[in-house]
């Protein structure tokens, strides 16, 4: 069988909005391999090899999904900011749950709440589920496919247990370990002063001395570490393997080290005063300032003192500003599951393979994005397609209890 490689462009409402994130685990169901990126213009680039088969299927999924397309269908205004994310033109997340309400009801659709499931199993015809309702009481039901969006484990608080990757071991699903992502990171020693301050910094995540992603944006100092959007983002590759995790801020990422050195020395003649509390006046936050000095060891006064080397310890120090000793925070401030359902183990349209009708998507696979939306983007995307295949005539299933893939 022959390899080609194709390259499409996408346009439209593409970045922002979680569509490479779609397009990449599409294209590692398919075992399929290459690159996708967004453009200056708005568009989005997707390369992949493999036979022609796959690349025609990578094609088909990744232009079926359209998980905004299908929201506009049922009513929803969108709007999309300066940094190319979509929202509700109202900004109530409440009207987005209203319209699929809607749209359950017109559809005769019985939506059972305060139930918990208990187990699944296969019957001659389809499957089987059985659960406890609100009231205690057990009941089952049975259905043709079963569609597992069940979430991981983060945000315990609003009900989730993890029972969705629990029971995708139980099938003989492949699992990466779960871990809290997209969540803020305690330090081993916070220095509790700098809490409530923020500063755009570039943030980097090491482990050991080996660099594992960086992002650029606003930096929350809170009482017990770190915090804000670049650095959630960092927790997406925090993974259990991580050995020795470190963060490094660069507090002036647009300006060079030795050119932050120069910009230090020359400011002395123009200071108020001599001391470290007046260097940092029109510069930087009085206390974050105080701090960094404080950890490149400099006296507080006499600052017309200091040498061009100490000069240039402090420029290192602020563009390589280092904190050990980091832990992500729980799985209650965790906004997503890392780790999951492994995607290899599911066909393009989501189901489970080896076990017809099976269906897992959103935050039980191992999926996950940045913060903005790409993780509902997804969410959405992968119900819509699993959704579709699901509501297809397909043949019985043998009856077996737990379904449960074969080992070769």
């Amino acid at each position: 069988m022959s390899t080609l490689r194709r390259r499409w462009r996408f346009t439209g409402t593409v970045q922002g909005v979680g569509f490479r994130y779609y397009a990449r685990a599409a294209a590692l169901h398919l075992g399929l391999t290459g690159w996708v990126a967004n453009n200056w213009d708005g568009s989005v680039t997707l390369e992949a090899q493999g036979d022609r088969a796959a690349l025609d299927a990578l094609l088909r999924t990744v232009n079926a999904a359209d998980p905004l397309g299908w929201f506009r269908a049922l009513g929803l205004y969108t709007r999309t900011d300066e940094t190319g994310r979509v929202y509700p033109y109202s900004n109530q997340a409440a009207d987005v749950l209203a319209l699929l309400e809607h749209h359950l009801a017109r559809c005769g659709v019985e939506v059972r709440t305060g139930c918990t499931v208990q187990t699944l199993s296969q019957s001659r015809g389809g499957y089987v589920v059985l659960f406890s309702n609100a009231d205690g009481a057990d009941e089952s039901l049975r259905a043709d496919a079963v569609v597992c969006a069940m979430g991981g484990s983060a945000g315990p608080q609003f009900g989730t247990d993890g029972f969705g990757t629990r029971f995708a071991a139980q099938c003989g699903g492949a699992l990466a370990p779960l871990y809290p992502c997209l969540t803020a990171l305690q330090c081993a020693k916070p220095d509790k002063r700098l809490a409530g301050i923020r500063a755009k910094a570039h943030a980097a995540l090491y482990s050991g001395s080996t660099l594992l992603a960086d992002y650029r944006g606003e930096v929350q100092f809170t009482d017990y570490g770190l915090s804000g959007i670049c650095i959630m983002d960092l927790t997406r590759h925090l993974t259990p393997a991580v050995k020795n995790p470190a963060v490094e801020l660069d507090l002036f990422p647009d300006i060079a080290e030795d050119a932050l050195s120069a910009l230090f020395a020359a400011r002395v003649p123009l200071l108020p005063g001599d001391t470290a509390a007046d260097f940092w006046l029109g510069l930087l936050n009085a206390k974050l300032g105080r701090a960094l000095w404080q950890a490149v060891g400099l006296p507080d006064a006499d600052v017309h003192r200091l040498s061009a080397a100490q000069w240039q310890k402090l420029a290192h120090t602020a563009k390589h500003w280092r904190f050990d000793g980091l832990t992500p925070c729980g799985w209650k401030q965790a906004q997503v599951t890392g780790g999951g359902l492994a995607l290899t183990e599911l066909e393009p349209d989501f189901q489970f393979k080896g076990c017809p009708g099976l269906y897992f998507v959103g935050e039980t696979l191992d999926c996950v994005g940045r913060c903005g939306g790409f993780n509902l983007h997804w969410a959405f995307g992968s119900g819509l397609a699993a959704g579709r295949s699901a509501a297809k005539p397909r043949r019985a299933v043998p009856s077996q209890k737990p379904p449960r893939k074969k080992r070769h």
